[in-house]
């Protein structure tokens, strides 16, 4: 396949000016050709500072820029350097089966990812190899535990039934408008902090509590991507002044430390060092593991929080923006739904209808409907690889040891070559078989949501069987509307959360 280079810009007389004017004299001309060209979308690779330029000015679209203006220009891979940093971004499902699968031991998360989510060191979501095998046998054998399995599937169905319908009833019934992103979060909050630790955290209440533990999981992932985007020493060096998004990360993480802390020292108090027998929520899986010493402890429940409220929350707030748009397809939910609904029997004074988990699992076309709002938005829109030593992409690319790999899951969804010309459609049709009873078979690296190879995901089965039920109870039980002239658009953030939150007009449906 044949690339197309970036354009470059070339001044003899660069090379004999300081980096500190260079870099500064090169992101003005760089600004100052955004501003002035016919397409100031185009990636323009400057010396040094490569496209950080074209970069900055499109951060507002930045996944959108990455999909379109650098992946689809150039044969869906693409290399180029900023500053001393030499990247491969790709979308190319050829080189993701390569990078994940077939030489993964080549492409860790690294040390330097480690450091940019350091309250998580130590945890499965920043080690590598036999520490990384190590853990995630200890995460496969807390979450096939029966026990905790039931406590989840538990406290989703209370949740729902006791907190989630209750307060969208309340507020169909007062004509309000509310903020489904925020309520989605909380609800998946309280979930988790139930499971994990165990308590009943009541952020989905009609007084709509303050959310600070919530607010600081965000600002980890905020300040993060920022960590990722800026060299290592400049953030570091923010952090040492406490200074900037540093000083604003420290106080997050110091609300996260504080509340694991709090949860582990009332859980020792009430069990008095003795080892549970039946361990039931996640919490007393480890909570007395000599293994886990409290930093490590505090890092792996970090961990199994941002496991389940990042990606579930994030994930059900686009859901229910696709299902608001596309009408035909809640129309299409409710024809599945109803056969099972009509076989459960009545409960006198129930005015709303709730789903087990045995009545979703056959939801075909419901889980169609998760998976296409996975393939269009994936909670964790881009992957970070370091590289050990030098190796050759299927596409033909070279990296280098200490190379960045940079994976667009987000652009993987728009690959017309993958999923076919209608692409940015939202079609859940196109995961089911010809006749529609039968979810179709993708191989995760071309649909990357769960990850893939070693690391892929050990809840995907317990996440999908929750946000069934979320879902199915919501669509069944209200209409949704999304508010005109709001403007829906991302965070920077390492996760695809919204931005200005999403503003619904509730109504109950009438059965």
């Amino acid at each position: 396949m044949q690339h197309t280079p970036l354009p470059r810009m070339a001044f003899a007389f660069l090379p004999e000016l300081p980096i500190s004017i260079l870099v500064l004299l090169v992101v003005v001309l760089g600004l100052y050709y955004i501003k002035s060209s016919k397409n100031p979308l185009l990636p323009v690779d400057w010396p040094v500072v490569g496209i950080l330029p074209s970069l900055a000015i499109n951060l507002h679209r930045l996944h959108q820029y990455i999909a379109f203006d650098l992946l689809s220009r150039s044969g869906h891979s693409l290399k180029f350097a900023i500053a001393s940093i030499q990247i491969f971004l790709t979308c190319d499902p050829v080189n993701i089966q390569h990078i994940f699968t077939l030489n993964h031991t080549n492409y860790p998360k690294g040390e330097e990812f480690a450091d940019i989510f350091d309250v998580a060191r130590g945890s499965l979501f920043t080690v590598d190899g036999e520490p990384c095998r190590r853990e995630r046998t200890n995460y496969q054998g807390v979450l096939s535990s029966p026990r905790v399995v039931g406590l989840m599937n538990t406290c989703c169905r209370d949740k729902v039934e006791k907190g989630l319908l209750p307060f969208m009833a309340h507020m169909a019934l007062t004509n309000a408008h509310v903020d489904m992103n925020d309520l989605i979060m909380r609800l998946v909050f309280d979930m988790y902090a139930m499971t994990i630790f165990g308590v009943d955290t009541a952020f989905l209440s009609l007084d709509m509590p303050p959310v600070h533990v919530a607010d600081a999981m965000d600002t980890v992932m905020e300040v993060a991507f920022i960590r990722h985007i800026v060299p290592v020493f400049f953030w570091k060096v923010m952090r040492r002044l406490d200074i900037g998004p540093e000083r604003k990360l420290a106080a997050a993480q110091a609300v996260l430390r504080c509340f694991t802390m709090d949860m582990i020292m009332k859980r020792r108090g009430n069990d008095h060092g003795i080892v549970q027998e039946v361990p039931v929520d996640i919490l007393s899986n480890y909570v007395n593991d000599p293994r886990y010493n409290d930093d490590l402890l505090q890092a792996t429940l970090i961990t199994y929080m941002i496991a389940g409220r990042d990606t579930i929350g994030t994930t059900l707030s686009w859901v229910i923006y696709n299902l608001a748009k596309n009408p035909h397809v809640v129309s299409s939910i409710h024809d599945e739904l109803a056969p099972i609904i009509s076989r459960k029997p009545s409960i006198a004074g129930a005015t709303m209808t709730m789903l087990d988990l045995d009545d979703v699992k056959a939801l075909v076309y419901l889980q169609a409907t998760l998976l296409e709002t996975l393939r269009l938005y994936p909670p964790i829109p881009i992957e970070r690889k370091s590289v050990v030593t030098t190796d050759v992409m299927p596409s033909g690319h070279e990296v280098c040891a200490r190379d960045i790999v940079l994976v667009s899951i987000y652009s993987i969804g728009r690959m017309e070559s993958v999923w076919g010309a209608n692409c940015r459609e939202y079609r859940p049709e196109r995961w089911l078989s010809e006749d529609g009873r039968q979810l179709r078979h993708v191989p995760s690296h071309k649909f990357l949501a769960f990850n893939s190879g070693p690391r892929l995901c050990l809840g995907k089965d317990i996440a999908i069987m929750q946000m069934k039920i979320i879902v199915a109870a919501i669509v069944w039980n209200f209409d949704v509307k999304v508010l005109d002239g709001q403007t829906i658009e991302t965070k920077l953030s390492c996760l695809l959360q919204m931005k200005n939150g999403l503003k619904v007009k509730l109504n109950k449906r009438e059965m």
